[in-house]
């Protein structure tokens, strides 16, 4: 992987981006004809490569994941103290542009008279051109979420900062401010919906993620109250948004939440899951699997840790071979102790718990978006509703298999909706998805269960010395809280030096304690 960015790392963006993955040759190529590849093939491949550059042990298992404290490291805690490995950064906006660039191919097929008729035959042109639109706000929100300022481009507007994805033209594209890429997904999500046509399938077939038109179009207006949720009070607009994208149509059941189901065997394979396969690095947090027992926060023991965890009995050869084993009490779960050095995870790491069999599985599907966030995000929308509060917790634990007899006993023991609550158990039914965590976090607060830089955290075992607790102290200087946003990438500090100045100037400094503008928690 190393080299594989080095490699990369000494051409400009602009250049790497004009092709897909290897990997993905064949399906990306239409075999009538040696210059336009299929639609389908460049939807699927840019769906999965997204994914699996994304949820890996990477840019998901080094960085976002414990950033949000669903998991502590079990070798390299330098990560979890915030100090990543600028490799990852370079990833997640390499591998960004790579599939923004296969959506946007979508659309010139699409749109170009040349070969706008040609596409009919994979579906409507609209729908084509809808759902990488949808895809594109998608990767451009988390791009900016991560980021801040960043190249950009857009469909249905041709402001000249929008430069990003023009390869021919725009070598060292400028930056786009967070405004106007807030403001421009909120337009191209509502103008992808309209657009949409018929009630059949997006694509004539092969589509992996939507079965129906109906399902892309709740998926863009759910993405777009996502959007106009975080951006309220900064973005104009933001709250008509709001309104207007739930009159138009979000999820209304766990049918219709988006994501990817990867494949039975090792090659086709979930990308956390494959981690696994060669090492075992990854634990379940400790403050985690305290919320979920109820000795962090006031919701009680939550049935999901089943689910979410496994028991300390199940080691990594089972991982390997998929024997491993649901727990049937939660003292069989042990998390892992967040942000401690190097040096005391030796004495920890052999009695945590790693992730639940029903996440550390080949055939897991990663969420894009899921129902059970569109009810918390209605909570919010609607005063902290009490009704959607209870409708998505039950829509996160029906997601996961929990016993009705169960969920029904959670949910009437559920606090009164407020921000804290709702928050809180949307972070719990956000899990395995640690970037929309992340930003929910930054921008509330919630949930206030984490192990915050500067407070105390308790040990399971005592180390050699009889230490049984530790401060968690980060490696970044400044750091108080959770990390606001990541560095620019140093191949685009090299390669694009004037604009990455500027647009570090116009966020005030490319720090990783810089807020974000919906940032005013």
């Amino acid at each position: 992987m190393k080299k594989i960015f080095s490699i990369l790392s000494i051409v400009t963006l602009s250049l790497t981006i004009t092709s897909c993955a290897d990997t993905f040759e064949e399906i990306d190529t239409n075999p009538n004809s040696t210059e336009n590849p299929l639609p389908t093939g460049l939807f699927n491949n840019a769906n999965k490569e997204y994914m699996d550059y994304t949820r890996d042990g990477w840019v998901s298992g080094r960085m976002l994941l414990p950033w949000v404290q669903y998991s502590a490291q079990r070798i390299y805690t330098e990560e979890d103290r915030y100090q990543y490995r600028l490799s990852t950064d370079v990833q997640l906006w390499l591998r960004s542009y790579v599939v923004a660039t296969d959506y946007k191919k979508i659309i010139d097929l699409n749109t170009n008279p040349a070969t706008k008729a040609q596409m009919l035959v994979y579906g409507a042109n609209e729908n084509q051109i809808a759902a990488a639109r949808v895809m594109l706000s998608y990767v451009f929100l988390n791009l900016v979420d991560s980021f801040g300022d960043v190249p950009y481009w857009s469909y249905g507007n041709k402001d000249a900062d929008f430069q990003a994805l023009d390869i021919e033209n725009q070598v060292q594209p400028k930056f786009a401010s967070q405004m106007k890429i807030y403001t421009d997904i909120l337009k191209e999500l509502k103008e992808s919906s309209e657009m949409i046509k018929g009630t059949g399938s997006v694509f004539s077939e092969g589509d992996q993620i939507f079965e129906s038109t109906a399902k892309l179009k709740k998926f863009a207006n759910s993405l777009r109250l996502r959007v106009a949720t975080r951006v309220k009070g900064v973005v104009p607009g933001a709250e008509a948004h709001i309104a207007d994208a739930i009159a138009s149509g979000v999820m209304t059941s766990n049918d219709d939440t988006v994501g990817l189901t990867y494949g039975t065997t090792n090659q086709f394979g979930s990308p956390f899951f494959l981690t696994y396969v060669s090492r075992s690095d990854f634990s379940i947090s400790k403050t985690f699997v305290e919320l979920l027992k109820g000795q962090r926060g006031n919701f009680g023991e939550d049935p999901r840790i089943f689910k979410y965890a496994s028991p300390t009995s199940v080691k990594v050869g089972n991982i390997r071979n998929q024997t491993m084993t649901e727990a049937t009490d939660v003292n069989q779960i042990v998390g892992m102790p967040y942000g401690v050095t190097s040096q005391m995870s030796t004495t920890q790491a052999p009695t945590a718990s790693f992730f639940g069999k029903d996440v550390l599985k080949r055939d897991y599907t990663e969420v894009f978006m899921e129902y059970a966030e569109v009810e918390f995000l209605l909570a919010e929308a609607n005063g902290w509703s009490q009704s959607h509060y209870e409708k998505g917790v039950r829509a996160s634990m029906e997601r996961w298999g929990i016993d009705s007899g169960k969920i029904d006993t959670f949910v009437s023991s559920l606090p009164v909706a407020s921000q804290a609550s709702v928050i809180s158990q949307k972070y719990v039914a956000l899990f395995m998805q640690p970037q929309e965590a992340w930003a929910e976090y930054r921008r509330t607060g919630y949930p206030n269960t984490l192990l915050l830089p500067g407070q105390t955290g308790e040990l399971n075992v005592p180390t050699a010395t009889g230490q049984t607790t530790y401060v968690f102290t980060p490696l970044i200087a400044g750091l108080t809280d959770v990390p606001k946003r990541i560095f620019y990438p140093t191949t685009v500090q090299n390669l694009n030096r004037a604009n990455y100045e500027a647009a570090s100037q116009s966020i005030g400094g490319d720090k990783m304690d810089t807020p974000l503008i919906w940032d005013k928690n």
